[in-house]
């Protein structure tokens, strides 16, 4: 039987009675009711918070029926029930138009269903009183907040509206804490853990489970639950490939998994495995669902480039200012970077997988050089290498270096040079690996290729006689001999925006 996949789906009601596929996380759900009351996770988009919040939704209305078969369905009192409020900032349309008035027309909406009536000055007025009141008519309240950075998020190049939104999000949260009697559950989500909204400092007993080692499957798939849930469909992709099934396993892996966000165990991007199955076949599913042009422009105004291992403190990775924005913490945020391990207070981030790194790789290339398309050119780069076409090869590095604006190129000369060269080569993926140690220095690049090593090396403002050179004078070369490949050595001179030399030596 063919599975229903529930890509889009945020509604765990419509999920359960449509007959889609559901990992359960209800045993991490039950934890979560079970021994605590506060919580707030950060996750990036598409990874599940909504279908997750939908889902305690369900469970606190006492909707036992959909539960059919899940591990939570027989763990608990399906007669104890509770009224929800259920915020959903995804869901506003505050784009063009005043954000305190939509909440406040929203909050009236969630009344209106309760039989109550609100008013007040401001938001937090509002939700004071629909707590108070939904608490007196039907007892405790589950709140859930969904996506309560996207007003900030969505306005961080306009930081007076930012600030703006982050001051009404203060104001809106700051009779929580007041109004613990009345509360029997409070769940927050977002992107990102922003300081100086009131959430993270006046309700000091927020459980910030983000990096919590015990829910750091709690969204996202993990390597039994791929297997378990899509045993059908993974070895179809690998018939359809003509790998093993260990083979495909491991190819999946390498795409989509990756994720840690504590503990040990990485979870798959569920998004993209949902697309995967779907549709058997591989692709840049999470990236094409929102392109990072903030944070890119970002990395290029502090000519950031190499994301392989970043290091930041735990207080850095976990909070940040509108006003002063770590694009670092926000690419682990949002998604486009992961932990791969801590010692003691410090975290080496780099990315989780090859969707992201290829993805990310090509939109930086694609913004610092001005050249829209870059895969053809990389694939022919590469293409040309096998060839031994040098000439092209030159061709295609100039011409990725053409469109950079003369006074920007300038202005960092020498180290643009490295970015594009870094990224490019970067972007050739298994084939390539760049800036490799060896006891005596750093080659630039070295290509793998199955009948040959591409040792290459630049210099800026030197020629490439001075870089072929250097390569023999340091043996960058010496352990690539004996492998029954080709060994090429490949130096490049460079100077006023442009490669002007290539020389070769092959040493057989």
């Amino acid at each position: 039987m063919i599975q229903k996949y529930p890509i889009g789906i945020q509604d765990f009601g419509e999920l359960r009675r449509g007959g889609y596929v559901y990992i359960d996380k209800t045993p991490h759900i039950f934890r979560l009711i079970d021994q605590g009351k506060y919580y707030f996770l950060s996750r990036p988009r598409r990874f599940g918070k909504s279908l997750l919040l939908s889902t305690m939704k369900e469970i606190f209305l006492g909707n036992q029926q959909l539960f059919k078969g899940l591990w939570i369905e027989d763990k608990i009192d399906w007669q104890r029930k509770s009224p929800v409020i259920h915020l959903d900032f995804s869901q506003l349309t505050y784009q063009a138009t005043d954000l305190k008035t939509k909440i406040i027309a929203e909050l009236h909406k969630i009344a209106a269903d309760y039989g109550v009536s609100v008013s007040g000055i401001d938001a937090g007025d509002y939700l004071r009183e629909l707590i108070r009141q939904v608490y007196q008519k039907y007892g405790q309240v589950a709140i859930l907040i969904d996506e309560y950075d996207k007003p900030i998020i969505d306005f961080l190049e306009d930081t007076d509206r930012a600030v703006a939104h982050r001051e009404l999000l203060k104001n809106l949260y700051s009779p929580v804490k007041g109004l613990d009697p009345y509360i029997r559950f409070f769940f927050l989500t977002g992107v990102s853990r922003f300081s100086k909204v009131s959430i993270f400092s006046d309700l000091n007993n927020l459980h910030d489970i983000t990096i919590h080692p015990q829910y750091a499957t709690l969204l996202g798939y993990t390597q039994a639950e791929l297997e378990q849930y899509f045993d059908r469909e993974i070895d179809l992709l690998a018939q359809n490939e003509g790998v093993s099934r260990h083979e495909m396993l491991e190819k999946i892996r390498t795409w989509y998994n990756g994720y840690l966000w504590g503990g040990k165990e990485t979870v798959y991007n569920p998004f993209s495995v949902l697309n995967l199955m779907s549709q058997q076949q591989f692709g840049n599913f999470w990236f094409a669902t929102g392109t990072p042009t903030f944070l890119v422009k970002k990395l290029r105004e502090k000519f950031t480039y190499n994301l392989e291992e970043v290091q930041l403190s735990e207080i850095q990775l976990g909070n940040f200012q509108v006003e002063n924005v770590d694009e670092m913490a926000l690419l682990f945020q949002t998604g486009y970077l992961t932990i791969q391990n801590k010692i003691e207070d410090i975290y080496t981030l780099s990315y989780p997988n090859r969707e992201v790194r290829h993805a990310l790789l090509q939109f930086m290339l694609s913004d610092f050089s001005g050249k829209k398309q870059i895969s053809p050119l990389i694939f022919n780069m590469l293409q040309h290498l096998q060839q031994r076409n040098y000439e092209q090869f030159q061709d295609a590095l100039n011409t990725l270096l053409a469109n950079i604006p003369y006074e920007q190129f300038m202005e960092r000369y020498e180290a643009f040079y490295h970015a594009i060269f870094f990224m490019a080569f970067s972007l050739m993926q298994t084939y390539t690996q760049t800036e490799v140690q060896t006891a005596k220095g750093r080659i630039d690049v070295v290509v793998y290729t199955p009948d040959a090593f591409f040792v290459i090396e630049f210099k800026v403002n030197g020629s490439a006689a001075e870089a072929l050179a250097q390569i023999k004078a340091k043996g960058y070369h010496q352990k690539y001999l004996h492998q029954n490949r080709e060994v090429v050595l490949i130096g490049l001179g460079c100077a006023d925006k442009e490669v002007k030399e290539l020389i070769t030596e092959s040493l057989g």
